[in-house]
């Protein structure tokens, strides 16, 4: 069966409907959902979007919001998703040996998920706290000012969360 959002983003969709006068407007909420739904954006899910939201926005357009914005996965990541910034500001602070030293302690490169699905390790373009780098965001959470050190730490308490 192909794609269809839950129950509760389906509710959620409609709620959305009148708040948005301008029906391209809809696609990054409705990108949310999707994400909500399966964990990250795909063909099939943006291809539904098209069509619920109709003219004049094509599967084309909503691809080319998707791959826009660092903040939609464009494939399954771990429980734990961490993106390092690795823009200009971020990499003169240190953020290369923030990722060297992430990737090193969870055995895996950039843009990789642990076998166990707990992480994914991804370097983005501006997380937009430029004053505060190094910058990392865990999942919907910023880190800020990282250092080996502070990063190691972070990393013990997500292992205690599970």
């Amino acid at each position: 069966m192909a794609y269809q959002f839950s129950q509760e983003s389906e509710k959620r969709f409609q709620r959305l409907i009148p708040q948005f006068p301008s029906k391209r407007s809809l696609i990054l909420p409705c990108l949310f959902l999707l994400q909500a739904d399966k964990g990250f954006v795909d063909t099939e899910g943006m291809q539904y979007i098209a069509d619920r939201i109709g003219e004049p926005v094509s599967l084309a357009h909503v691809h080319g919001v998707a791959t826009f914005y660092t903040m939609y996965n464009k494939k399954p990541v771990g429980k734990f998703h961490i993106q390092i910034c690795a823009n200009i500001s971020c990499y003169l602070a240190g953020s290369d040996s923030i990722t060297e030293h992430v990737c090193s302690k969870l055995g895996i490169g950039k843009g990789e998920t642990t076998k166990d699905k707990k992480y994914t390790v991804d370097e983005v373009q501006c997380l937009g706290a430029c004053g505060f780098g190094p910058v990392a965001q865990i999942n919907d959470k910023y880190y800020e000012n990282l250092t080996p050190e502070s990063i190691e730490k972070i990393l013990s308490e997500l292992e205690k969360e599970g």
